[in-house]
């Protein structure tokens, strides 16, 4: 692994009964840049993030996460680094008996052996670093909005200060003025905080806007990884019709 990657995944197989999702599959995410993961419905971009993080067992290849073999990890080693990377799920999967501000403390909580009052202070700035009013802390998921959630969720992502921070589907459900906002705050906060972010998108203003790479599932395997006007001359016909289709052409206007 070169100390340029902070991700390096190579030939990943992953396989659920007799369908195989993904087959020889190899990605790289570099320190400090924001890859995008784009294909078709079916091509296994939630697989592949799950996989990455530890919450589904591939059948065969590597995983290196931040110059460790995830592999050859014990549970408790692996653990520590766990710690060192973020997850925002679709939809921000917040726990629904849990206010927005206890949310946020979980991982703070089962990570870090503070007293009480301090992680309720670190849950508030982890609030405000996503934007979102102290007013909204001490309410429920559901009494918030859909676009409250997500900063909700990512900010419980950031609560452990990471490295490297997943993104599933982040704009997913928001309306154009906010899935913008979303975007925005997610370039202010990798440059900021200095991290590495993969994110799986079907969103072309997202990956127009935020991304510095883009890498396309489709075949069971990363078919190319590139810029976006490299990806815009690439001579596949999913490619060309994801990114000079309608939308393509709508979010380039």
């Amino acid at each position: 692994m070169t100390e340029q990657n902070v991700i390096q995944v190579r030939d990943i197989t992953n396989r659920f009964g007799d369908f195989v999702v993904h087959e020889d599959l190899d990605i790289d995410l570099r320190k400090g840049e924001i890859l995008g993961v784009v294909g078709a419905s079916g091509t296994g971009k939630s697989v592949l993030l799950r996989t990455i993080v530890g919450l589904n067992k591939p059948r065969t290849g590597s995983i290196n996460v931040l110059g460790y073999d995830v592999a050859e990890m014990t549970i408790s080693e692996f653990r520590q680094l766990e710690r060192r990377w973020g997850v925002l799920f679709q939809q921000g999967a917040l726990f629904s008996s849990l206010s927005v501000s206890e949310n946020i403390q979980v991982p703070l909580r089962e990570h870090l052996k503070l007293e009480s009052p301090l992680i309720q202070n670190l849950a508030q700035m982890k609030l405000e670093l996503v934007g979102l009013a102290a007013s909204a802390a001490d309410k429920l998921p559901s009494e918030i909005s859909g676009g409250m959630r997500k900063r909700a969720g990512l900010a419980r992502a950031l609560a452990l200060d990471p490295e490297i921070l997943f993104l599933d589907e982040p704009t997913a459900g928001l309306d154009p003025i906010g899935a913008a906002d979303f975007d925005q705050l997610i370039l202010e906060l990798k440059n900021s905080l200095g991290l590495s972010v993969f994110m799986v998108t079907h969103d072309l203003d997202s990956l127009s806007t935020v991304c510095d790479r883009i890498a396309v599932l489709a075949d069971r395997k990363v078919l190319t990884v590139g810029t976006m006007e490299e990806l815009m001359n690439y001579d596949h016909p999913w490619v060309q019709d994801y990114f000079h289709g309608p939308r393509g052409r709508s979010s380039r206007a």
